[in-house]
This record gives C-alpha cells, structure tokens and sequence, in this order.
C-alpha cells in the first residue's frame, strides 16, 4: 500500500506558557502536535510545581502529586526535548494540553503505530517517527536515526526514575498515554536507539516521561 504522507499544518499560537508557537503532523485521520509538550502551567492559569532535586521529585510521586522537570534539570534540555512530567501532571483534572488538544488515550497510540504498520513500515514503526540525527549508535555500529518520513521528529531525551534519577538521553524516549495500566502505572509508548519498532509498557506513574499531545 502507497504510504500517505498527509504533511505539516501549521498551528496558532498556544494558549499556555511554553513555545509560543508550534506545529502538528497529520498522519492518517490524527492530528499530533510535532514537538514534546513544555508547559509549567495548567490550562486554567495555575502553577506546576519544578522538582530539580531527587528528594523533591520523589516526594511528589509518592504523595501523588504534579511535577515536571527538565533532564538534569538543564534548561536548554527543555528547549531541544520539552519537560519531563509524572503522571499526576498528566492527569491533574485541571488540564495539562492546551485547548484543543489532548494526551492520547493507550488505544489512540494504537491507531497511529497500526496505521504505520499498514503503510510501508511493519517492524519499523519507531524508525519512521525517529529523527535523522541525535540518537546513538546501535550496538554494532549502525546508526540508531530514524527517517522521520511523517515530519514527527522523535528525540532521544531519555526519561526519569520516581526516585530521581536521570537515564538514556541520547538512547531513548518515552511518552505517557492516559490510560492507566494499574492504579499505580499508566501505559506508555517509547522508542530506542537499537530497536526500529515502537514499544509498549506499563510504567509507574512516579516515572517522568515526554507528552505528545494529539488534537481533539
């Protein structure tokens, strides 16, 4: 089957503090926003707290509380990967995406990496969404790039522990669905430096992962 290349729409500004401007992605019938989420505040106005120490971050996952961070807390990390956020970020009921926009559901992940499959890329799923550059060599020297043949630009920004710790920028992303797994975890979606497809996992929600958010 031909693959459909449907291309960049250029979206207004959004409507929370983050890039003032961004721009989306049509792949099949969805609509993804083709940067990582990087706001510090909800949708109505308020405040998500920055944890930057390990004790902070922690404390927050295990009292079920919002927070975001940048990967070793370095601001320029943000402006090449967005902010890492715990799940209670992701589901606070006053609104992480901005209008118009959601966090997918662990079913609408489905319905992109099925359209992948479907389109010229069965086993290379994650390959097709990767950026040409930034992510490392696979153990035998091949490179870990993707050939982001749909404009949705994945970067490796790694992720972060519930208790704090930083991992595998360079190697590795993964971002959140809002489907919960268990009431402890959430279903996620990640890619690897070594691996070509997309993988799915059941992650605690105290963990800090990316945001993609897909249009309403």
């Amino acid at each position: 089957m031909k693959k459909i290349l449907s291309g960049f729409i250029i979206i207004g500004l959004l409507s929370l503090v983050g890039w003032g401007t961004s721009s989306s992605v049509k792949i099949g019938e969805q609509e993804w926003m083709s940067r990582n989420l990087n706001v510090d505040h909800f949708r109505n106005g308020d405040i998500i707290p920055e944890a930057k120490t390990n004790e902070d971050w922690k404390k927050a996952g295990d009292e079920k509380r919002p927070a975001w961070c940048y990967y070793h807390n370095e601001p320029s990390n943000g402006e090449k990967y967005g902010k890492l956020y715990n799940f209670y970020a992701t589901s606070d009921p006053r609104g992480l995406a901005p209008k118009g926009w959601h966090l997918p559901t662990d079913s609408e992940w489905a319905v992109l990496t099925d359209y992948l499959t479907i389109n010229e890329h069965s086993g290379t799923e994650g390959k097709a969404l990767k950026s040409t550059s930034g992510w490392s060599d696979k153990k035998d020297g091949t490179t870990g790039n993707g050939t982001d043949d749909y404009g949705w630009n994945a970067l490796p920004g790694g992720y972060r522990y519930g208790f704090g710790e930083f991992s595998s920028i360079g190697y590795s992303v993964y971002w959140w669905s809002s489907s919960q797994y268990h009431p402890n975890s959430a279903w996620n979606r990640g890619l690897s430096n070594y691996l070509d497809y997309v993988y799915r996992h059941g992650i605690s929600k105290k963990d800090g992962f990316y945001v993609r958010c897909l249009r309403d």
